[in-house]
């Protein structure tokens, strides 16, 4: 529609300034003749009657003379014309000329009129328009032709464009609508570098993060299920056995006192380990981002809690404890959980007597531990969920602790590794933006 606009208006404005440009080429030219007409000595003396129209350089001007009182004396021997109030004041000498259309006999003529050496006579030229208006007649037919088919050809041309560009963006369409019905999350084929291919890039991009996020639900689901099973099938043997001993008709005074004690305490530490992995998951599956409220958070005194808290769980070792003045926005609860986490990693693998070494300085905290040290080839899949060293396999644990150290770091725009101390033991190492001091 644009285009067919554009291409009227041109032909529009190429009608009317071909138009103008021949009327005042017209205009022009009578009024030079009048002019030199009106200022030639042999107008002047020759004989009022019978000047030939070709005399001023047109065989098919009117010339005539035009008193002030409207009498016409025809030069050329035609009729008269029916000449108005315009002409009569240049024959007066209240005009210098006077250029006008007029309409004598059903014919369009042009007339000119300038004065005269003789006082009270204006020399009058008319140029018949039919000529002209027969040009402009064939021009304006061939434009409103020539716009026609402009107008025609800018429609087929968009909707030739439209169909063409629209393409692609109906197969994006189609295949997008694939995708929800058959939820197969194969990447679509990208080609060329338009906006249609940066759309099918983005969505490619999606179609991997949500493929991505669908796997690891899945490994969420088998790893827990996979966790899960060992504490419940121990508890449900327990049970049984409790159950079993009850129905026999001594109740529980039917096992030994040690024995007893023993199955009491393995149940209580099955249904701990329960607690402890469900909570874990719960703390893991939290995958929504900061949370609006935060505040400022003191990690001297969070280290604090965290290192009086593993304390009493590990009374057997030492902990040095190191620290600068360190503020953090963020969760105080989170935070407190992956310093006891880190804290508590390295309490389990140090010897019984040994010495878990923490430090914090300009956001980096270090925990060092004397155990026998992660191997650098397990280094980098620690902080995965559910993962564990082969040392760590027949030990107590989820495989989840080191997972949400790093799922809390990464809220806070931070990061965790695992390096090798000085003694040969792990250091693990989180580091947190913040500031030495509170702001406000």
């Amino acid at each position: 529609m644009a285009v067919g606009m554009s291409v009227a208006l041109v032909a529009v404005g190429a009608y009317l300034t071909a138009r103008v440009q021949m009327q005042d080429a017209l205009d022009a030219e009578l009024l030079d003749r009048a002019h030199k007409a009106a200022a030639s000595d042999s107008l002047l003396r020759a004989d009022l009657n019978n000047i030939p129209s070709w005399a001023l350089g047109a065989g098919d001007v009117r010339i005539l003379f035009l008193s002030y009182k409207g009498d016409q004396r025809p030069l050329d021997g035609g009729p008269t014309l029916e000449i108005g109030e315009p002409e009569r004041e240049v024959a007066e000498g209240e005009r210098d000329q006077s250029v006008r259309t007029i309409t004598s006999a059903g014919d369009r003529y042009r007339v000119v009129a300038v004065p005269t050496r003789w006082a009270d006579l204006s020399l009058v030229i008319g140029q018949p328009l039919e000529s002209q208006d027969r040009t402009l007649a064939r021009l304006g037919w061939v434009t409103v032709a020539f716009g026609f088919f402009g107008v025609l050809a800018a429609g087929l041309g968009g909707w030739t464009v439209a169909s063409n560009g629209l393409r692609p963006v109906r197969r994006l369409t189609a295949s997008v609508e694939d995708i929800a019905r058959t939820e197969d999350l194969t990447p679509l084929p990208v080609e060329g570098d338009d906006e249609v291919a940066r759309l099918a890039t983005a969505f490619n991009h999606m179609l991997l993060a949500l493929d991505a996020s669908r796997i690891r639900q899945r490994q969420l689901v088998a790893d827990a299920s996979h966790e899960l099973r060992t504490p419940l099938t121990a508890l449900r043997t327990n049970l049984d056995l409790l159950t079993m001993t009850a129905r026999s008709g001594d109740g529980l005074g039917g096992l030994p006192p040690r024995a007893r004690d023993e199955l009491l305490d393995d149940v209580q530490a099955q249904i701990e380990e329960l607690t402890t992995l469900i909570g874990d998951l719960t703390a893991l599956a939290r995958d929504e981002p900061m949370p609006v409220q935060v505040e400022p958070v003191d990690l001297v005194e969070v280290i604090d809690h965290a290192t009086q808290r593993v304390r009493r769980r590990a009374p057997g070792l030492t902990f040095e404890v190191f620290t600068r003045p360190w503020w953090v926005v963020g969760e105080a609860a989170e935070l407190e959980r992956a310093v006891t986490n880190l804290l508590d990693n390295a309490a389990k693998w140090s010897p019984e007597g040994g010495q878990v070494t923490v430090r914090l300085s300009d956001g980096v905290l270090t925990v060092d531990d004397q155990g026998p040290g992660i191997a650098e080839a397990y280094r980098a899949n620690i902080f995965d969920r559910f993962w564990r060293t082969p040392d760590a396999r027949t030990m107590p644990g989820s495989g989840l602790g080191l997972a949400i150290v790093r799922q809390v770091a990464e809220r806070h725009s931070g990061s965790v590794e695992a390096t090798e101390n000085a003694s040969g033991g792990a250091r693990l190492v989180l580091r947190l933006p913040g500031r030495a001091r509170r702001d406000g």
